[in-house]
């Protein structure tokens, strides 16, 4: 078992629960959308690798070399920037496909926040799966429970902010969570809308993206509704 210093990154789907509390053909549909919607999440970022998908959540990873701990934060806004978009896209195809079940309509919805560290983290691969284990993985995990007062946010610890805070938008919180384990510890937080504020308006679904994910959830949807299948990898997207 290896052990590095690694970027640490999830991606967590808010809203989750109650989007799952459904009946039967909703929840089918629900299942597919959450998972071609984490799979938009792990496409907008390909300079990290995908560890898990964790429920609702993706935890992404990559080592650190001894040249980037500056460009640090930068890269954490930047992917968070990079897959918020990607995900509020495809998002609003999955809410205005032609199917009218809850699993579908209520994706509108959804949210998306982030928590992010840098830690050592000890690596080991199984069945050609990146596992990692250690402390600051524990640490990431846990500060996902926190009193952050926004939906969408990107929260990091003051070991990842302390690597170059002027690529951060003007206006970062605070927050100091008691955290199981660790005690006291204190993080620091901004507005995921606020990284990138000159991004160009979010695009107009079209009438043959809206079809093609109605068709996508009706046929992907169906293994689900028999009981035959579970969530594992996140599907690709397609346009």
């Amino acid at each position: 078992m290896a052990s590095a210093q690694g970027l640490l990154l999830i991606a967590d789907i808010g809203g989750y629960t109650t989007y799952m509390s459904t009946h039967r053909m909703s929840l089918a549909h629900a299942e597919v959308n959450t998972g071609r919607l984490l799979g938009t999440i792990v496409d907008a970022v390909p300079g990290l690798e995908l560890v898990e998908i964790e429920g609702d959540a993706a935890f992404l990873y990559r080592e650190v070399g001894s040249s980037d701990p500056g460009e640090l934060l930068e890269e954490v806004a930047r992917s968070a920037s990079a897959m918020h978009r990607a995900f509020h896209v495809e998002r609003e195809y999955v809410a205005r496909n032609l199917c009218p079940c809850a699993g579908c309509k209520e994706a509108a919805a959804l949210t998306l926040k982030f928590v992010a560290h840098v830690g050592e983290v000890a690596t080991q691969t199984i069945r050609d799966r990146l596992k990692l284990v250690g402390i600051d993985v524990i640490l990431l995990h846990r500060l996902l429970k926190n009193d952050v007062p926004l939906r969408e946010y990107v929260l990091m610890t003051e070991d990842l902010y302390g690597t170059g805070s002027a690529a951060l938008p003007p206006a970062v919180g605070r927050v100091d969570p008691d955290i199981d384990g660790f005690g006291r510890v204190t993080a620091f937080y901004v507005d995921v809308h606020e990284l990138d504020p000159a991004a160009d308006p979010l695009p107009a679904p079209t009438w043959r993206g809206r079809l093609s994910r109605t068709v996508y959830a009706a046929g992907a949807g169906l293994p689900y509704m028999l009981g035959r299948r579970g969530r594992g990898r996140p599907t690709a997207t397609t346009g």
